[in-house]
């Protein structure tokens, strides 16, 4: 655990240096370090837990989804938002999120592997607000200063970077469009995935093609959204 903080991408760690020195973060990494002393179980893994960071470096940020924190069940838990481990079966959030995009781009995906690391390798972070989370135990770790971390992220990628696509689902994720500097970033925002609201305009809302297109039109890469 001394080590922790030096699992972050070399780009992030330069950019976040001042936050990693202060209080609050070595607070985080205490309070951690005293729970896998008491023999509680923490999702992701320790080695894990930046991987978000780790799996798309700063300067090939090109889209941001947002969400939460990370699933609390064993088979499920990621570093990733939305995303599941290999082989395992998608929660129904993840299927829906499918669903739209086949409804827009007609792609059919057929796959046993619902990892989305294939889209932060083209430059799509998957940021938890919340990066660790007990097992069991729904935002269990809500309240040790994650949010102020991954806060401080949003924010630096909206005063360092330029034309970034926020996609923001759900009220919490909408929350945090106080952050972005929407002068020189895009933000497209629906309702949370979920089966509780996704008929509601998660469905239909097409952020996968308006993301390319908006892509496109800034001289990107377009994401291939296909696993």
């Amino acid at each position: 655990m001394s080590n922790y903080s030096l699992k972050i991408e070399s780009s992030w760690k330069e950019i976040l240096k001042d936050e990693l020195n202060k209080d609050y973060f070595k607070n985080i990494l205490n309070f951690l370090k005293k729970e896998l002393n008491n023999w509680k179980t923490i999702f992701p893994q320790v080695n894990n837990i930046f991987d978000a960071l780790n799996k798309t470096p700063f300067d090939n940020v090109k889209v941001v989804i947002i969400w939460q924190d990370p699933y609390h069940w064993a088979w499920q838990a990621h570093w990733l938002c939305f995303s599941v481990p290999e082989w395992i079966t998608p929660p129904p959030s993840l299927k829906n999120i499918f669903k739209e995009i086949n409804s827009d781009l007609n792609i059919n995906i057929k796959t046993n592997n619902w990892n989305l690391e294939k889209w932060t390798k083209q430059g799509v972070l998957l940021l938890n607000a919340i990066l660790s989370v007990e097992e069991w135990k729904a935002a269990s770790h809500s309240k040790i200063w994650w949010e102020k971390f991954t806060n401080n992220i949003i924010k630096t990628i909206s005063d360092k970077k330029e034309w970034i696509i926020f996609l923001l689902w759900g009220w919490f994720a909408r929350s945090k469009k106080s952050l972005i500097n929407t002068k020189k970033h895009y933000i497209l925002e629906a309702v949370h995935p979920s089966p509780l609201s996704a008929y509601n305009w998660f469905f239909w809302c097409k952020h996968f093609s308006k993301t390319n297109e908006i892509l496109k039109k800034i001289w990107k890469d377009e994401i291939d959204w296909n696993l």
